[in-house]
């Protein structure tokens, strides 16, 4: 464990700091709207004396994040919310430079993913801000006494979304909770040129390969899947999708892609990607049908997507053969390739997404912090969208740092708009 002065934390390497110190800022040149609110944030102090507990990846775009919290008079803990998503020098800066508690180590085991979990919890959060929602389940499962001085909280990802919908619908959710991750300015922007990016980086980064000819099936086209496609298309591959939700199959035909089982998809395909938030998207069945070389990877929040115990039963030989890149070798002689053992691939061997994509999803979790700050104590129990002010003004403040403006309505094409009066 390394420690300066008081600050508590976990982290791989405090001599790390100065290059993550060099890297925040890189970072935060692409991050205006978390600046802007930043500003604002140190000098009306709306967080003051607020405790915040955040299970986020540990990145130089959340260090960002971290630091405009902290402007905002708020004391913070962090840990990874993934562990292979962590950069060790990124950590080091925030504990090292900022006294910021960070409990977080790049390749961490389980054990020590659900300790660093329990330790941000130490700090009897206030508020929660969560990316998969395993800080709540913590809570929930095995931390229940924490709840009662909790606010609210907020939640960045579909993954964490579905699993606390599933608490509010078995009405078991001990606090609310706003879904950072349905904002507009959120799954728009992160979700579909975010992961999209990210995602062919990541594997791109693993193998080195060529995109133009393969065949790539995405296994999932909502905000992420659709993404990945078009970037995937875009580098001249041939992409089938499979679905199991008929209008998004439908969209996808729409968009120019082959749609077809993933059974049949598997005997063809070269490169799979899962991004679904589903668990065993890949199994057993797809990995005997695919070719010889095929490559798996995975773009959803959990290694839940591809099945891979299921691949280690059919597996004669395993062995690295790259850094991200594990080897297969099944009994009837054919290799399969997994990628980042099946974690977040962008992560796991990339950066993530760009810092200008996060400046958006950032700036509304630094926002909704303050809104569960001002409204918290009137909500119940509840998952609750952004508020659409929330949303907007993210919206706002990315063109206006981006140096664009929009048109207005008239007070006269208001009224048009609001009334049922007028017609033909």
């Amino acid at each position: 464990m390394s420690k300066k002065k008081t600050t508590e934390c976990d982290i791989k390497d405090p001599s790390l700091a100065p290059a993550g110190d060099l890297r925040i800022q890189w970072a935060a040149r692409e991050m205006p709207v978390l600046k802007l609110i930043s500003n604002r944030f140190a000098k009306e102090k709306p967080l003051k004396d607020i405790r915040i507990s955040a299970c986020l990846h540990i990145t130089t775009e959340t260090a960002n994040l971290a630091l405009t919290l902290k402007a905002g008079g708020a004391e913070l803990a962090l840990c990874a919310s993934n562990p292979l998503s962590t950069q060790d020098d990124a950590a080091a800066c925030l504990v090292m430079e900022h006294g910021i508690p960070v409990f977080a180590i790049k390749g961490e085991d389980n054990e020590t993913y659900y300790k660093h979990i329990n330790s941000a919890l130490d700090h009897r959060p206030h508020i929660t801000m969560d990316d998969g929602a395993d800080l709540v389940a913590t809570i929930h499962k095995d931390r229940g006494e924490l709840a009662k001085n909790i606010i609210g909280g907020t939640e960045e990802t579909t993954t964490g979304v579905i699993r606390l919908r599933s608490l509010e619908s078995a009405n078991k959710l001990k606090y609310p909770i706003v879904a950072v991750n349905d904002a507009q300015t959120k799954h728009f922007f992160d979700n579909r040129y975010g992961t999209g990016q990210s995602t062919i980086d990541g594997i791109t980064r693993a193998t080195n390969i060529l995109w133009a000819g393969k065949r790539v099936v995405i296994c999932g086209y909502g905000w992420c899947g659709r993404g990945v496609s078009m970037r995937a298309k875009g580098l001249g591959a041939h992409v089938i999708v499979c679905e199991v939700e008929p209008i998004r199959a439908l969209e996808a035909v729409m968009d120019g892609y082959q749609v077809m089982p993933l059974l049949e998809a598997s005997k063809i395909g070269d490169i799979f990607i899962t991004v679904t938030g589903g668990l065993n998207i890949i199994d057993r069945e797809h990995m005997l049908a695919m070719k010889d070389g095929a490559i798996m990877a995975n773009s959803g929040h959990f290694n839940a997507e591809i099945n891979i115990p299921a691949l280690e039963s059919l597996t004669a030989e395993k062995k690295r053969i790259r850094s991200s890149v594990e080897q297969y070798t099944l009994s009837s002689g054919k290799s399969l390739f997994l990628l980042g053992e099946g974690r977040l691939i962008n992560l796991a061997a990339a950066e993530g997404h760009p810092a200008s994509v996060m400046d958006m999803s950032f700036a509304n979790q630094a926002l909704c912090a303050e809104y569960m700050v001002k409204r918290g104590k009137e909500l119940k129990r509840r998952v609750y969208p952004v508020p659409e002010e929330v949303d907007k003004e993210v919206g706002k403040l990315k063109l206006k740092a981006m140096g664009i403006t929009i048109d207005t309505l008239t007070a006269e094409q208001r009224k048009y708009l609001e009334s049922w009066e007028l017609g033909t």
